[in-house]
């Protein structure tokens, strides 16, 4: 890995026989399937909490808990919260769960979090966001800038703030970028120190490679992309804004981050683009790319999935200790070094 002022590109050159053979099971079975559209939200909502679809169920971990955050219009945002198994308390990773912002909820990720948590000391908070189409842009965010506003101030249980990561999967990548530029623009602050940004969707006009994927379905495909953006984007909305999509924003004093995606998901171009953008404001990045992966392919048991774990644990555990080394900071001002 560079230094914190580099670009570390790391592509793997040979080709993942497990994963080709996991695309193929996955794409048989969503074949075999009709599509999620057919059927009312709710109904794919539970089935996926069963795993009927293609992920597998939820396995909630016995070890965590749920705090109600209040809202100032009166609400209340349940965020899960996981701490390391060892008491270390080393910092707190704020986690935004995938979905196309209308699926998904925070239990849905308690396995991999779990393991996230144990490997580097941080405890994790996973915020259940409002979702579309009952809540459209901008709830989702709303309560994700709560959040975090909320565990900078210490008002999310005595959660640790003197080192703080941001990030998530999918659209939880694409909240997490949301809530950094809020942060830096609503409220002139800076407090993340690291961003794990999972193949995520930051242009929902829809990139290159979201456009030229197709009708199959591995995972998502082109329809499916457009089906969650009209859902959760208002037509009123221009979906170029920057409010909406993150790629067109101005990035600069964003936080040292880890992109990763596959060669086989139709986001590639969202991450490969939106990393060199993060690098190009003058921030650190780290983009890992894994060919033959699928779409959040980390979901699924398998030999790169498990090193694509590791490497955002080693990538938060470097930053967790540069942070460190460098003194204690104001969690309102700590930004990128």
């Amino acid at each position: 890995m560079s230094g914190d002022n580099g670009l570390w590109a790391s592509v793997f050159l040979e080709r993942d026989d497990e994963l080709r053979r996991l695309n193929a099971e996955i794409a048989a079975f969503q074949a075999s399937r009709p599509s999620p559209w057919s059927f009312p939200i709710d109904v794919v909502r539970e089935a996926r909490r069963q795993g009927l679809g293609v992920f597998p169920g939820v396995a909630p971990d016995g070890n965590a808990s749920v705090l109600e955050l209040p809202t100032e219009d009166g609400r209340t945002v349940p965020i899960r919260i996981l701490r390391p198994a060892d008491g270390r308390s080393l910092g707190t990773y704020l986690h935004f769960h995938g979905g196309g912002w209308v699926f998904g909820e925070a239990v849905e990720n308690d396995p991999r979090l779990r393991r996230l948590a144990d490997a580097t000391g941080l405890c994790v908070a996973s915020v259940d966001y409002r979702l579309a189409p009952e809540h459209p842009f901008p709830a989702g965010p709303d309560d994700c800038e709560a959040a975090a506003l909320a565990l900078v101030a210490g008002r999310i249980a005595d959660l640790p703030t003197s080192f703080l990561a941001i990030g998530g999967e999918s659209a939880g990548a694409h909240l997490s970028v949301l809530t950094l530029l809020r942060l830096r623009d609503r409220h002139q602050a800076a407090p993340f120190h690291a961003a794990n940004l999972v193949a995520g969707c930051y242009d929902l006009s829809m990139s290159p490679s979201v456009r030229n994927f197709g009708a199959e379905r591995l995972i998502l495909n082109t329809d499916d992309i457009a089906e969650f953006v009209r859902r959760c984007v208002p037509e009123t909305q221009d979906v170029r804004d920057p409010a909406v999509s993150p790629l067109y924003a101005r990035l600069d004093g964003m936080p040292p981050a880890h992109f990763s995606v596959g060669t086989r998901d139709l986001l590639l171009d969202d991450t490969l683009f939106m990393a060199a953008r993060w690098r190009a404001a003058g921030n650190a990045a780290e983009l890992r790319v894994q060919p033959d992966g699928c779409h959040v392919y980390e979901t699924f048991a398998s030999e790169a999935g498990t090193r694509s774990e590791q490497a955002m644990a080693d990538f938060l555990v470097h930053r967790i200790a540069k942070v460190a080394s460098s003194g204690p900071t104001s969690a309102l001002e700590a930004g990128a070094d």
